[in-house]
């Protein structure tokens, strides 16, 4: 993929990033979860549990549901855009992450869970 493609895709991804919000923040079991910093954002473009955290199975659902809502929409524009799935979920990802707010967990492409 060329840097004017990726670049591209990013834009595109900002232009319709409010799925994210809508798959995130509008929920809020997992708005809470992400300020205690039991769930985050991952360098995959899905939400994680961070570390050993305990979670109910309330918030499991709901995490699956985000994701699954993710994955359909990062399949949406791969196709749109002639890329995969996962190059678009890594470019959201890196968008989510940039964004993620004081207080709250990101896991790095190491898989190392940090506080932002």
């Amino acid at each position: 993929m060329t840097k004017h493609h990726a670049s591209y895709i990013v834009g595109a991804l900002i232009g319709v990033f409010g799925f994210a919000g809508a798959a995130s923040s509008a929920n809020e079991i997992i708005e809470d979860a992400k300020d205690r910093c039991v769930v985050g954002e991952q360098a995959d473009g899905y939400l994680g549990v961070v570390g050993d955290a305990e979670v109910d199975d309330a918030l499991r659902r709901e995490i699956r549901d985000v994701n699954q809502q993710r994955k359909a929409f990062y399949a949406d524009l791969a196709q749109k855009n002639g890329v995969s799935i996962e190059v678009t979920a890594a470019l959201t990802a890196e968008k989510l992450i940039n964004s993620a707010e004081a207080g709250e967990c990101v896991r790095g492409s190491d898989g190392a869970w940090q506080e932002v």
